[in-house]
């Protein structure tokens, strides 16, 4: 049994919030918001179309939508286009006019623009320089109830259709992308159900920003991406915000903050419309669900290519839950799914040859654009929509390859158990006897996510970073496997099932499935007994039997929980160890549970934060394990 050591947390920096809102928000997202999709290689393309900035055309427009709003949006195109030329639509909240600079074209869109594309960027509605009132991650209206009503869907329906009618040389095809919110907006572009729109691909699209996206995973609250994102995104252009972040470590700022009440109240946080719906619904209810895309978008009306990252560190459960969603109506095989080694958007521009301890051999993010992406758009948008695409494009991480899958998760993937044992050890052989591994939580003391100090400069690294920086801390459990004796490939859904006891009526699950490397690693040595998490969440106890009803836990009693560790296709190789940690803080990106039962923790007082005592029970009635399937 290993025990494990002390540290803190990481600063959100999906924009570092020393900004005001709309410079914040940029600075990340728009970046990471350019990216593609999937399909092997089509018949010869039409001929490449000059990328360069002397040779794009670019100017401003202000599209006027149905309630008047006007829209603003910058078009970039081929000066002399040769044919006429489909449009890629990419919307964001994110302001184009600041982010968007003239040249050539970024390196995100690059492989796609040598096939020739009318590219417009349009700040979405109340950013940027776009006229209305913005809504984050705002719910579609009912046609039914509010005739007249807008929402993102009615603006991008009201978009395209300006765009075709008014942009000229273009061939009556529309397609549209993103990264992150801008993701999340071309998936809802589908919705618009424009007749001109043929393909979207939303790249980490926050799906469900309660489920596992952005705000919340598993019930468990996204504290500091709460805090600085939110603010970053809704606090007044005209008004500076109050929040300043005056320490280095963001885990001493945040820890001075015992209650999310004092957090909020603390720094004008309370008064953002996100962090009022936080509060009012900690639950997954109707006004989570109403914003949650696999809700509203079941059908895929349009060719779609969802993309994704094994660690995502904002999104990551984005794109595997709008493909799974959509996969169950997919009656014309238009609903397709890429997933490889990045963080948020990290396939979308710089060469992804490395990351953390891992080294591909070539530019993963380069492939993915140059031949996943680029022949997939170019077939519903060039061509005729009739090229075969295989189902799911997925990298095998340690394997150094890309495979492809009929279905997925694949069909061939055998379901199988790693066991927790009573002794500290993780195998595939299931246990014959009971045991019982305990450690105490303090709220008061909790477990850094990353090492610390936590600046926000590794914020897109953090959950490849070697995770022995917590060995020897008595509020974190270890067990692991022997080493390896030949190769072990998981591919599709990686889900942790505890049996476990708290002395407490609530508490958190952190499951972190890692990946061991040998003492010693030829030629990088710096790698010997790194401990990579190759998949790792955490879920809020409450919500065992019910994410919409949640419940008191019964003090010392056995009961089962389910956490989801989303989605993988890793070689664990011969000679490593497969391990296995369970904890309950990750701070401060995750708020702190009372570990006492109060209805709403965001109400939470001082007195409710106690330290308590949890137990993983192992054993042929109580078999704790992580559910994997193993690639023959």
């Amino acid at each position: 049994m290993r025990r494990h050591l002390y540290i803190a947390p990481r600063s959100i920096a999906r924009r570092s919030i020393a900004r005001r809102a709309a410079t914040t928000a940029a600075v990340f997202c728009l970046v990471a918001s350019f990216s593609a999709f999937i399909a092997p290689a089509l018949g010869a393309p039409l001929a490449a179309q000059a990328s360069s900035g002397d040779d794009l055309d670019r100017h401003e427009v202000r599209i006027a939508v149905r309630d008047g709003v006007q829209l603003y949006a910058i078009v970039v195109a081929p000066r002399t286009p040769t044919v006429p030329l489909p449009i890629m639509l990419v919307r964001t909240p994110y302001g184009v006019a600041q982010n968007l600079r003239p040249g050539p074209m970024p390196t995100a869109y690059a492989e796609l623009a040598k096939d020739g594309y009318t590219f417009v960027f349009q700040d979405a509605r109340g950013t940027g320089r776009s006229e209305g009132r913005f809504i984050m991650n705002g719910p579609m209206h009912d046609p039914k109830t509010d005739p007249n009503g807008v929402d993102e869907a009615t603006d991008t329906y009201d978009t395209i259709d300006w765009l075709v009618k008014n942009i000229p040389s273009n061939n009556g095809r529309v397609g549209a992308m993103g990264v992150s919110y801008p993701g999340w907006l071309a998936g809802i572009a589908a919705l618009s159900n424009h007749p001109a729109l043929k393909a979207v691909s939303p790249q980490a699209p926050m799906t469900d920003t309660w489920m596992g996206d952005d705000f919340f995973h598993q019930g468990a609250f996204r504290q500091s991406f709460g805090v600085e994102y939110a603010t970053a995104m809704e606090w007044s252009r005209q008004v500076p915000s109050p929040l300043k972040i005056n320490r280095y470590d963001r885990y001493d700022w945040y820890l001075q903050f015992l209650t999310l009440k004092e957090l909020g109240g603390a720094n004008g946080i309370d008064t953002l419309p996100s962090w009022r719906g936080f509060k009012a619904h900690p639950a997954w209810d109707a006004y989570w669900q109403a914003k949650a895309m696999q809700k509203v978008w079941t059908s895929p009306n349009v060719a779609v290519l969802n993309v994704g990252g094994y660690w995502d560190q904002e999104d990551v459960l984005g794109p595997q839950e709008a493909y799974r969603t959509l996969e169950k109506a997919d009656t014309k095989q238009w609903n397709h799914i890429v997933l490889g080694p990045w963080f948020h958007g990290g396939w979308a521009g710089r060469a992804t040859d490395t990351f953390g301890p891992m080294k591909f051999g070539s530019d993963v993010g380069l492939y993915y654009r140059s031949n996943i992406e680029r022949p997939w758009f170019h077939n519903y948008l060039h061509g005729d929509g009739t090229a075969s695409f295989k189902e799911a494009y997925l990298y095998e991480v340690q394997g150094n390859t890309w495979r492809t899958f009929d279905a997925w998760p694949p069909r061939e993937a055998k379901p199988s158990k790693l066991y927790l044992h009573g002794n500290g050890t993780v195998s595939f052989d299931a246990p014959k006897t009971s045991g019982k591994n305990s450690y105490t939580s303090d709220p008061l003391h909790p477990v850094p996510y990353v090492i610390r100090p936590i600046d926000g400069t590794r914020w897109r690294q953090w959950l490849v970073e070697d995770q022995r920086f917590v060995d020897n801390r008595p509020d974190v459990l270890g067990w692991e496997s022997a080493p390896l004796e030949q190769d072990v490939v998981i591919a599709g859904d990686v889900t942790a099932h505890l049996f476990a006891t708290t002395t407490g009526s609530d508490a958190d699950w952190v499951v972190k499935l890692i990946d061991v490397y040998p003492d010693s690693v030829a030629g990088d040595p710096k790698l010997g007994g790194y401990q990579l998490m190759v998949a790792g969440d955490i879920m809020r106890g409450r919500y065992y039997k019910s994410f919409s009803a949640p419940r008191p836990l019964v003090p010392n009693v056995v009961t089962a929980f389910t956490v989801d560790l989303h989605q993988q296709v890793y070689r664990f190789q011969k000679g490593h160890r497969i391990m296995v940690q369970v904890q309950s803080t990750w701070f401060p990106l995750y708020d702190r549970n009372p570990q006492t039962w109060v209805p709403n923790i965001f109400d939470a007082k001082p007195g409710d934060f106690k330290a308590q005592v949890h137990s993983i029970l192992s054993g042929p009635r109580t078999p704790s394990h992580i559910a994997v399937g193993v690639l023959p």
